[in-house]
């Protein structure tokens, strides 16, 4: 197996921070996507060495065995035993005077294990076979805020293989799920790794979400605010109409409820919309408007 510098597929530096890292991934990933790629097989070989590195170094203990073991770092649990067995066999053999056998077994030394265990032939001519998982692949799938109003089905594209979701209403921003077998192939007919996609959620509307409510800022006109009356306003889903009270004070905020996002795996369950009311005032006034307004501001302090 060659040495993979995985640091040097994502154009960072060994020292690099976990955000570094991040920004990295998420610019080659789109750059090599089979998406923005199709049919291209160096863009489809890029995007796999590219999710192979930040699966790697993403995850700061994979990132510490890999740093220390390089290629052989999926190993790097079976290399520690084996030190430790190689202690333990040379402090035996000392007490013994050298008498006592082996740990490994009469005939077997260090370097047989490791041969035995890397698919070399052992000088006692043993040979055992380790399966291995196989790396998980990590993928992000961008949706907009809408998109993710209703449970939906979507192809993913992920090292060339067509995969079949089903991506459930309400789904947060950064979220991860897991896709189990759907990752690489394991060493020696060990079972495959698994599939983590990181949802992106892009909010191109004009309400800001907060888990599963929203909330937004509508104008209101003063005359509205002052004397009361319905006002039409636009949802996620369809216009409602509202009644605004007399009097309505600036920054005043009313919830609607079941009008928010709906709530990830919990079919029928939204969220509230909340309204913040923001008293628009009027501009260029006409010379009556004027005097009224006048008028209006002597009854008040009278």
């Amino acid at each position: 197996m060659n040495f993979i510098d995985y640091y040097q597929i994502l154009g960072i530096p060994k020292d690099a921070s976990e955000a570094d890292i991040k920004k990295a991934y998420r610019k080659l990933a789109r750059k090599y996507h089979p998406d923005i790629n199709p049919n291209d097989k160096e863009a489809e070989r890029k995007f796999k060495e590219v999710n192979e590195a930040n699966e790697v170094l993403s995850d700061p203990e994979k990132r510490k065995k890999y740093d220390q073991y390089g290629k052989d770092w999926m190993h790097a649990d079976e290399i520690e035993k084996a030190r430790r067995q190689q202690q333990q066999q040379q402090q035996y053999r000392r007490s013994t005077g050298g008498r006592g056998q082996g740990t490994f077994g009469e005939g077997e030394d260090f370097s047989d294990f490791f041969a035995s265990m890397f698919g070399g032939q052992s000088s006692g001519q043993r040979r055992r076979t380790v399966q291995f998982k196989g790396p998980d692949y990590q993928a992000e799938l961008h949706l907009h805020l809408r998109d993710i109003l209703t449970t939906r089905k979507q192809t993913l594209t992920v090292n060339g293989k067509n995969i079949r979701l089903t991506i459930p209403a309400g789904v947060q921003n950064e979220q991860v799920i897991k896709i189990k077998g759907h990752g690489g192939e394991g060493v020696n007919g060990g079972p495959k790794g698994d599939l983590y996609i990181r949802f992106i959620i892009e909010n191109d509307t004009a309400f800001q979400r907060d888990g599963d409510d929203l909330y937004t800022t509508i104008d209101l006109d003063l005359y509205t605010a002052v004397l009361g009356g319905q006002v039409i306003v636009s949802t996620l889903d369809g216009q409602v109409k509202l009644t605004v009270p007399p009097e309505t004070q600036n920054g005043t905020r009313v919830k609607l409820k079941g009008k928010g996002m709906p709530v990830y795996k919990q079919e029928g369950k939204h969220g509230d919309l909340y309204i913040t009311w923001q008293v628009r005032i009027p501009r260029n006034l006409s010379d009556r408007e004027k005097e009224l307004f006048t008028e209006l501001a002597k009854l008040q302090r009278s």
